[in-house]
């Protein structure tokens, strides 16, 4: 999951460079067909995976979102990130809101908030306006 533009940016060029590689595939000199159509498969996969990425970042940056995605506590942390970027939020927004470091949202979300304490993301959803 894409949780900033930092990583949006990142997978943008990842893309970029998995196109270029797969059409660099087609000009293989020498290699036999079914390795070639290995090696094309496995960079499609990696494609897809990275499109799926950039499709979902861009969807919540639009603001679609639903607070019902919820299923399992598990999922609370994904559901944080998403509501924050739905609703066009930096993480030093919400730091800000939170009177905390932006560094500190950054380790939380690349930890999908294992460190907070349930207080602390009630307040993070509370700040978010989900939950409630």
């Amino acid at each position: 999951m894409i949780k900033n533009e930092r990583q949006y940016l990142i997978t943008k060029a990842q893309v970029s460079r998995f196109v270029r590689t797969l059409e660099g595939l087609n000009e293989e000199a020498g290699v036999h067909p079914l390795i070639l159509k290995a090696q094309k498969e496995a960079v499609r996969s990696q494609l897809s995976g990275l499109e799926a990425d950039l499709r979902e970042y861009e969807s919540l940056k639009a603001g679609r979102f639903k607070l019902d995605q919820l299923k399992t506590v598990k999922e609370i942390p994904i559901l944080l990130i998403k509501a924050r970027i739905a609703q066009g939020l930096s993480q030093k927004d919400l730091a800000e809101r939170l009177g905390l470091k932006e560094q500190q949202i950054q380790r939380y979300e690349a930890t999908d908030y294992a460190s907070a304490r349930l207080s602390r993301i009630r307040e993070v959803a509370g700040a978010l306006g989900v939950g409630e």
